[in-house]
């Protein structure tokens, strides 16, 4: 039930959330259809409610579906790369100009403002995502690269106002030169290291 003949549930979900991107990113949350989306992926209405159960589970699907792809391309590129060199690329990215897929989380906090039914997957998104950050600010605090002393929660926080904010703040309405930005993070990321090995290389200069 819900599959396209000769493919599997798993892809067709994967279809479906493709398509979900391409619609929202067109026509944004309120002018897109279910019918839209689903003859996008090439399957019934029916089928599609196989799989989500609405337009906003569309929506948070097609977010996390996107954020995650980002993230395993980063971590298959170098699995070995620092949580806070990790952190910074991520960080040198956000000021960039997106594809139209990523400005799906404008749609959806904008959208969630207004109507109930968007309001509570997004609570759930935006809460797995924060838990998600946290979870990496102490595995950093724990490796030593990130002052224990600060709350994992905070600094996700701020991780995510920045992410978030960034997808708000195109480069069409302020851009930001590359350089000075990545010299303003890493200078961020230093400040947030452990004070005891900050001490100790202000000492040694």
């Amino acid at each position: 039930m819900g599959r396209i003949a000769g493919v599997s549930a798993v892809q067709t979900r994967e279809r479906l959330l493709r398509a979900a991107a391409d619609v929202f990113a067109d026509r944004g949350y309120d002018g897109a259809r279910v019918a839209d989306i689903a003859a996008a992926a090439g399957v019934s209405n029916g089928a599609m409610y196989a799989h989500f159960a609405s337009k906003a589970e569309l929506l948070t699907g097609a977010l996390r579906a996107h954020g995650q792809r980002l993230l395993a391309d980063l971590f298959e590129a170098d699995p070995n790369r620092s949580i806070t060199d990790l952190l910074l690329v991520i960080g040198q990215w956000l000021p960039r100009r997106r594809d139209a897929r990523g400005y799906l989380i404008v749609e959806a906090l904008v959208a969630a403002r207004r109507d109930e039914d968007m309001a509570r997957p997004m609570r759930d998104y935006v809460g797995e995502r924060a838990d998600w950050l946290a979870e990496l600010m102490r595995v950093a605090q724990t490796g030593g690269e990130l002052d224990p002393a600060l709350s994992p929660n905070a600094l996700a926080h701020l991780c995510l106002l920045l992410a978030m904010g960034s997808a708000l703040v195109t480069p069409d309405l302020h851009a930001v030169d590359k350089d000075e930005w990545a010299a303003l993070l890493t200078r961020v990321v230093a400040a947030l290291a452990r004070t005891d090995l900050t001490a100790q290389t202000g000492t040694a200069k």
